[in-house]
């Protein structure tokens, strides 16, 4: 899908207008727990920044941000504050080029750590997944999560862009997770593959 104005592809055109460059896939450190580097398309994150889910004021934690598009563009575009998380030490430092060249690179910051162990800072409350790891991580990440949910309690929405069944399935086994409501984005590619939707996922205030 073109911009009918300047021809060029959303993928194109938003790494140029935001003064990064994020394209590409990236196995070379992947293995059976963590998947390998693929940016979100830049029409889903479109989709999601124009859903009013994240808003400014929102503070978005994004799993296995490999590069930071979506960190850098959904922080540009909905002036929320945003944190990638990332293992790998070489795709971190190409997120951290890009959060210097970037326009919007003061409402974003990246860390450099295992998912499994990063600690959710108590600010969270916006969480972003692009399938980035295996679902033992998942359930391990998701620990961490609820460790924060618990002690600062507040409302934190989850965002599964393209989850497969297995995730879907053990986030509905997880008792204090309420399903929200779904962004569809098949009719953005061939196919109108059903799995092209982000999920959204709700941990309530706690009562």
């Amino acid at each position: 899908m073109k911009n009918n104005q300047t021809g060029e592809l959303p993928e194109v055109r938003w790494d140029r207008l935001l003064r990064i460059k994020t394209a590409g896939r990236d196995d070379s450190s992947a293995d059976q727990y963590r998947y390998p580097y693929e940016p979100t398309p830049y029409s889903v994150l479109e989709r999601l920044a124009g859903s009013g889910w994240i808003r400014k004021g929102n503070i978005l934690l994004d799993y296995g941000c490999g590069k930071g598009r979506v960190g850098l563009f959904l922080s540009c575009q909905t002036r929320c504050r945003s944190i990638g998380v990332e293992y790998d030490p070489r795709i971190y430092e190409k997120a951290l080029e890009n959060q210097s060249s970037c326009v919007s690179s003061g409402r974003s910051s990246f860390v450099l750590a295992n998912a499994e162990h990063y600690a959710v800072p108590a600010s969270v409350d916006r969480v972003y997944f692009f399938n980035p790891f295996s679902l033992e991580l998942l359930q391990k990440v998701m620990a961490r999560i609820l460790d924060s949910y618990y002690e600062h309690p507040r409302s934190i929405l989850l965002f599964f862009y393209y989850p497969s069944d297995s995730y879907l399935s053990y986030l509905t086994s997880v008792p204090e997770m309420e399903f929200l409501d779904e962004i569809p984005c098949g009719d953005l590619f061939p196919g109108n593959d059903p799995r092209e939707t982000i999920m959204i996922f709700e941990l309530p205030y706690p009562m």
